[in-house]
């Protein structure tokens, strides 16, 4: 499995991540985005208004790296932050109505603060891993 199931209910419960893409002369561009959790393949896709045209679609013709965040403030009082960084691949694909996606393939999963709201703020430890690829 890729997600664990608390990544899975929080990545569902969230209205918006940060997608950032590799421009062709290098550059970064990191951009609010829609997005929803694809149970059938374990993959985010991300969703837009003209999506085949946005700078991040077409940035994924050169370079196909991506990082994606989503993250929230679950208490000011203590401070507490939760949040769930997706290192991986993109690719530009089609949903089932036809519009253009981005969809994600994690390689990488940085979760923190998602499950655990007993531990102290501070003393809080990243569930950092690799996501076996197939064949592995």
């Amino acid at each position: 499995m890729t997600f664990k199931p608390h990544e899975i209910e929080y990545l569902k419960s969230a209205d918006l991540g940060r997608l950032a893409t590799i421009a062709p002369d290098g550059t970064l561009q990191n951009s609010p985005v829609g997005f929803s959790y694809n149970d059938a393949l374990g993959t985010l896709d991300v969703v837009g208004y003209n999506m085949a045209k946005s700078r991040k679609f077409r940035n994924l013709a050169t370079n196909n790296t991506v990082a994606f965040v989503v993250d929230d403030i679950a208490s000011r009082s203590p401070w507490r932050v939760r949040c769930l960084e997706i290192r991986g691949t993109a690719e530009q694909a089609e949903a089932p109505d036809g519009d253009a996606i981005i969809r994600i393939t994690p390689k990488r999963i940085i979760s923190f603060g998602i499950d655990d709201t007993e531990t102290e703020p501070h003393d809080l430890v990243p569930d950092s891993r690799d996501v076996p690829t197939t064949g592995d």
